[in-house]
């Protein structure tokens, strides 16, 4: 059987962390061509280690800043120099911030809106012309925190940010359109990676936010890349504009 990747350029940002990394490696099972990157050039290299150990091909450029558009064309010029073309990008690199109204301060505001809204849209940008060429499908990362709140966090910032993600990403399927692209989003909920480590140590916080999940669990980093390969891939042929809650059923109470 045909892989449902095969031999089509994914580019996944943010392949040193815990999301990243378990995309790459599904999509290079799958049979993608691999183009990760990111801040962290150790994390990053061992993702390229483990995907070639396992037999997928892939290439990375880390340490990336993917904070100007700068350095999102350069990424992008790295990708094509290797492969010529970009049919899937998967804006899956942010680095969230959190506190609230009372304590946040102008430069945590803009650093949020710099991690995590800027960096998709510069790269998206840059990738556009590629993407419209291949008729190509893009995979964004918002968060469940763009749709609840919840009183144990601090996330306007980061909830402000997210629900962003989830407007640009229906008005790039909007613009894509005629060109044959996709585009849609994905709303994990709390998901066990590097960056919620320090967090679900908080008891009260993690009780809490277990409380919420229907399934009676967190996340895993595997199964938010899962559902990012089906969006990528053409099993989602009629799936555009939409989001995608990965979240244990945290939305619904």
């Amino acid at each position: 059987m045909t892989k449902r990747l095969q031999d089509k350029v994914c580019v996944v940002t943010g392949t040193g962390g815990s999301i990243g990394r378990a995309a790459a490696l599904r999509f290079a099972e799958e049979g993608a061509l691999v183009v990760g990157c990111d801040t962290n050039a150790l994390t990053g290299k061992e993702t390229v280690d483990l995907v070639r150990a396992a037999g997928g091909q892939m290439i990375s450029l880390h340490p990336a800043d993917l904070g100007t558009m700068t350095s999102c064309q350069a990424f992008v010029d790295f990708a094509v120099r290797e492969h010529g073309r970009i049919d899937v990008l998967f804006n899956n690199a942010a680095m969230a911030h959190f506190n609230w109204i009372e304590d946040i301060t102008e430069e945590e505001w803009r650093l949020t809106t710099r991690d995590e809204v800027d960096l998709v849209f510069f790269l998206t940008k840059c990738a556009w012309p590629h993407l419209k060429t291949s008729g190509g499908t893009i995979v964004n990362t918002a968060s469940l925190t763009g749709w609840r709140v919840f009183r144990t966090l601090g996330g306007l910032a980061h909830a402000t940010a997210k629900m962003g993600i989830v407007g640009m990403t229906k008005h790039l399927a909007m613009e894509g359109r005629e060109f044959g692209m996709r585009a849609n989003s994905i709303s994990p909920g709390v998901i066990e990676t590097s960056q919620t480590v320090e967090q679900l140590k908080d008891k009260e916080w993690a009780d809490y936010m277990l409380g919420k999940t229907l399934v009676g669990r967190l996340g895993k980093p595997e199964e938010v890349a899962n559902v990012a390969l089906f969006l990528a891939s053409d099993e989602s042929s009629f799936v555009t504009g939409v989001d995608i809650k990965v979240d244990g059923g945290m939305a619904v109470w």
